[in-house]
């Protein structure tokens, strides 16, 4: 049986209230968004570029983004002695190359899990809490948030192109 990427339920974000809960659902709504636009689609389409002479790919941009919540979450905030799995200083485009479509569900399993690990080390900071970026030194973990809503809102906007030119699904 090939493995197609699960539906996913978006929830509507808060249009009151504080501060953290709203830029939590913000970004989370944005993560469910990304989901929602591999949904039901199979490893190779997955890892079609379909929009050449781009590489991007929907798979490329689920690497990508595990390892930006990786990078962001766990190694700069948390300060967990991890690495990117794809990318890295002098190959920051890694997460589109070699693209193995028989590895899909793992590398979406990852993107996930990822996720989960990144609410986890947010879950014990402040919004004012500071951490080190190693080449623009201090940010807040209210601009690490604002940051990654910003990341997933515009490879939302790839994966909504990307999708239709797929299979002409579209996100209305």
């Amino acid at each position: 049986m090939t493995w197609t990427a699960p539906e996913v339920d978006i929830t509507d974000e808060p249009l009151l209230g504080a501060e953290r809960p709203m830029l939590e659902a913000w970004l989370d709504r944005h993560r469910a968004t990304f989901l929602g636009n591999c949904a039901g689609l199979t490893g190779e389409q997955l890892a079609e570029a379909s929009a050449p002479p781009s590489n991007l790919s929907l798979l490329g941009l689920i690497r990508h983004l595990a390892d930006v919540e990786r990078v962001w979450f766990r190694v700069r905030l948390a300060g967990q002695d991890v690495q990117a799995r794809h990318s890295g200083p002098g190959d920051w485009d890694g997460a589109f190359e070699d693209l193995d479509p028989a590895r899909a569900e793992a590398e979406y399993a990852y993107l996930v899990a990822e996720m989960a690990e990144a609410r986890a080390a947010a879950a014990t900071r402040d919004l004012d809490d500071i951490f080190l970026h190693e080449r623009v030194g201090e940010i807040s973990v209210r601009w690490l948030y604002v940051h990654l809503i910003e990341e997933y809102a515009q490879h939302n906007g790839h994966a909504d192109l990307l999708r239709e030119r797929i299979d002409g699904r579209t996100n209305n």
